[in-house]
C-alpha cells in the first residue's frame, strides 16, 4: 500500500514496535519508520494485562504526539497492538481513521475501532459480521507488493540455481519458521526423493535452519537437491518458481500466493487467534486452490500420501494453481489506497 501512494506522489509514514521485524524492513523499504512501545498480553497469564496496559498507555502518549505533530491527511490501521493505540490517537484528533483486515477473523484492535472508522478494508467476505458498523466495509482483498506481482518463474528458478525442468516444491511457516511443518519434511525427504526431479526449496527461519541442514545432509544421497534457508527475501520469485507449496496459513502469505497462482497444501497454525488461519485456509481450499490439511495430521500416512499425489500429478497442480489465481486479488493495494484518498478528502 506504501508503494501504491508513493507511487502516487503521496507521503507515507510507518508506525511500528522497536523490536519487530518492521523497524529493520520498513526503512529498508524507503519508508519513514515511527516506533512505538506498544505490546499486548498473554491471555493464559492474566497479570500480564496489568503491564501490557501502562505499556498501551504510553503508545497511546505517544501516537497522539505523532499525529499532531505530522497531522496526517488519514489514518490507517492493519491490526496488531501498534494498531489501537494509533487508531485512538487518530480518533482523538479527529483525523480519519480507515482499517485493513487482513485474516477472516478481525483481531482485537480492529473489532473495537472499527465503530468509529470511516471505512474497514476486508479479505473476506466471513470478515463483515464481526464488525462493530459492517456496513462500511469493503471488500478489497489483502495488498500484495510490487515486486510479487512482477515476480517470474525463470528469474526465481536461476536465483535459486533450480533446474527449468524440476518440480519444485517450496515449504515455508511464516517470517520465523513453523518446526512442526520444518520436522515434518524433514522425516518424509527419503520418502519424496524418489520422485522423478523433485527439488525442495525449505525455508526453515533462523532458528531451525541450522537443524534442518544437518539432518538433511545427514540422510546423504539426494541431499543436493534439498534446498534449505533461513530466510529468502524475494518470496514472489521463489513462489513464482515453484510448482507447489506447503505452508501455513497466514493472510500474507496466503495473499501472494494466489497473486501469483500456485498450488498449495496449507497447514493453519493451531494456536493462532480464534482460529483464524483455518477460515483462510478454508476459503482457499474451497475455491479449489488448495489442500487444507490440520497440523495433528502432518505424521500421518494420509498427509504424506496426498503430498506425493500432488507432487506426481501435473494435471491436477495446474487446475489447483489456475484456481488459486482466480482468488488473488492482484488489485488490492490500489484499491485499499483509493479507499484511504476518499477518506483523506472527505476530512
Amino acid at each position: 500500500m506504501a508503494e501504491q501512494l508513493a507511487d502516487g506522489g503521496h507521503e507515507v509514514g510507518f508506525v511500528g514496535t522497536p523490536h519487530g521485524l518492521e523497524a529493520r524492513l520498513v526503512p529498508e523499504a524507503g519508508v519513514e519508520f515511527f516506533s512505538v512501545p506498544s505490546k499486548g498480553f498473554d491471555r493464559a497469564r492474566p497479570w500480564t494485562l496489568v503491564t501490557a496496559g501502562l505499556t498501551v498507555l504510553a503508545s497511546l502518549v505517544r501516537a497522539v504526539a505523532l499525529v499532531r505533530r505530522y497531522r496526517p491527511d488519514v489514518v490507517s490501521g492493519f491490526g496488531g497492538y501498534v494498531s489501537l493505540p494509533v487508531g485512538v490517537a487518530a480518533l482523538l484528533t479527529r483525523t480519519p481513521l480507515v482499517l485493513a483486515e487482513q485474516n477472516s477473523v478481525p483481531g482485537l484492535a480492529n473489532r473495537l475501532l472499527s465503530r468509529w472508522a470511516r471505512a474497514v478494508a476486508i479479505t473476506y467476505e466471513e470478515s463483515r459480521s464481526h464488525l462493530k458498523r459492517p456496513e462500511r466495509a469493503v471488500l478489497t482483498g489483502n495488498p500484495v507488493r510490487s515486486a510479487v506481482l512482477s515476480a517470474d518463474r525463470s528469474t526465481g528458478r536461476a536465483q535459486l540455481e533450480i533446474p527449468a525442468d524440476a518440480v519444485v516444491l517450496l515449504v515455508f511457516g511464516g517470517s520465523r519458521g513453523a518446526r512442526h511443518i520444518n520436522d515434518t519434511m524433514v522425516a518424509l525427504w527419503p520418502s519424496l526423493m524418489d520422485i522423478s526431479g523433485l527439488q525442495v526449496v525449505h525455508v526453515a527461519g533462523r532458528i531451525e535452519a541450522a537443524s534442518v541442514q544437518e539432518r538433511i545432509t545427514a540422510i546423504g544421497d539426494g541431499s543436493e537437491r534439498y534446498h534449505v534457508f533461513e530466510y529468502i527475501e524475494g518470496m514472489g520469485d521463489a513462489i513464482a518458481a515453484c510448482d507447489a507449496i506447503l505452508a501455513r496459513a497466514g493472510a500474507t502469505s496466503i495473499a501472494e500466493i494466489t497473486a501469483i497462482g500456485r498450488a498449495a497444501v496449507l497447514v493453519p497454525y493451531p494456536y493462532a487467534t480464534d482460529d483464524h488461519q483455518t477460515l483462510n485456509a478454508r476459503a482457499v481450499a474451497q475455491g479449489g486452490g488448495a489442500i487444507m490439511v490440520a497440523d495433528a495430521e502432518l505424521d500421518s500416512e494420509s498427509f504424506a500420501r496426498r503430498l506425493r499425489e500432488l507432487l506426481t500429478d501435473a494435471a491436477q497442480r495446474v487446475r489447483m494453481a489456475a484456481a488459486s489465481k482466480e482468488l488473488g486479488r492482484p488489485d488490492a493495494a490500489r484499491e485499499l489506497a483509493t479507499l484511504l484518498l476518499q477518506s483523506a478528502g472527505s476530512r
